[in-house]
């Protein structure tokens, strides 16, 4: 037995020692995989050109164009396609889904707006044109094909600031049930060479895929503007931009169901092209509010506001030029006036107080813009 003992210990010891040595040697096997991937040559991520023959004409990231061989291995490539390419020689090795340099789903608003034209006082016509040109499009396509007209492809809205332009555009995309990508002109220009044409583009093919859309383009006159010889390479980036944005809205490909809403102050610096019919042919105008209008405006900026009794003829008549956010400018700053003197009420002195004080304010950035002509 103690022979046994003896034999059965030695067995249970070498069969631990394989099963040490097993996991030992599938650890070496990870480390030595490890580091041949840290000894491997980097891929170079390239776009097809053209193909020539058996052979494919690429470009770098950094503009560089070469002449290369393509391995069996890959995948038949077309013109356009996304490739990785050996670092030394260039051989493209396999093709890869095509990526997308610019993360476009930022402008893409997820949760509609939340303001309704409910909210939007004084622009009867202009909320008319807006919902006959953008929300009815949209929601009855059908009735446009019965009647046989196609709807302009996009509106423009123009006039003084602060008139309530962004908020027509925000309270169509609140009517209709289409995505709402939202982007600022500036914000399409970019430092390098073709990035932003290429911005557009994909901000164009995300609003198609996510159909019904909307763009609304805020401050086009950033890139909208007209196009002059500078020679400068900024202005040439701006132009290149500028004339894919054209192209995207009167292209080969078709909007379908995606409108688009640019919104500008500078309605004077825009370029033809942009304006001409089959492109933002449709201009509406959004004007500084009248005395009904201001009224309106009134009315839905102080509904929620603790205020006594006043005469509201007369402040509507006080307002007179202001806009509808100077409107509700006025009301905050009658409000601080009686947070200063501790009461729960706005009086009728507040509402005056607050009238000269933006309207001071308007005079002084007048003058101030005087100066430089």
């Amino acid at each position: 037995m103690k022979g046994d003992g003896v034999y059965y210990s030695y067995t249970a010891d070498a069969s631990g020692s394989e099963e040490e040595n097993r996991i030992l040697r599938e650890s070496v096997q990870n480390l030595e995989r490890e580091i041949e991937k840290y000894k491997r040559s980097p891929l170079l991520v390239c776009e097809v050109k053209d193909l020539v023959g058996k052979q494919a004409l690429i470009r770098l990231p950094n503009s560089s164009e070469f002449l290369v061989e393509i391995s069996a291995d890959c995948d038949t490539l077309h013109p356009g396609d996304t490739v990785l390419a050996e670092q030394k020689s260039l051989t493209i090795i396999k093709k890869i889904p095509q990526s997308k340099k610019f993360d476009v789903s930022r402008f893409l608003i997820v949760e509609k707006p939340k303001i309704t034209w409910k909210n939007i006082g004084g622009l009867d016509e202009q909320v008319q044109e807006v919902t006959e040109v953008i929300e009815l499009p949209l929601k009855k396509p059908k009735l446009f094909k019965k009647i046989g007209i196609e709807p302009p492809k996009g509106i423009l809205l123009h006039g003084p600031p602060g008139t309530g332009k962004t908020m027509l555009a925000k309270a169509v995309a609140h009517s209709t049930d289409s995505s709402f990508i939202q982007v600022v002109g500036s914000e399409l220009v970019q430092k390098f060479i073709g990035e932003g044409a290429k911005l557009v583009k994909e901000m164009f093919e995300l609003a198609r895929e996510q159909a019904p859309t909307i763009i609304f383009i805020d401050e086009i006159d950033a890139i909208g503007a007209k196009r002059i010889d500078l020679g400068t390479s900024g202005e040439r980036e701006v132009q290149r931009t500028f004339m894919q944005l054209l192209a995207e809205i009167d292209g080969f490909k078709p909007l379908d169901n995606v409108k688009i809403i640019g919104c500008t102050n500078r309605k004077d610096i825009l370029d033809e092209a942009l304006l001409r019919p089959g492109r933002l042919d449709r201009l509406i105008y959004v004007p500084l509010p009248d005395e009904a209008g201001r009224k309106e405006i009134f009315s839905i900026h102080s509904k929620k506001v603790c205020m006594e009794r006043v005469r509201k003829d007369l402040i509507i008549k006080k307002m007179n030029g202001l806009s509808g956010a100077d409107i509700k400018s006025v009301i905050t700053e009658a409000g601080y006036l009686a947070i200063r003197d501790s009461r729960h009420k706005i009086s009728e002195k507040d509402l005056l107080l607050a009238i000269e004080k933006v309207k001071s304010k308007h005079e002084e950035n007048h003058e101030h813009l005087m100066m430089f002509g």
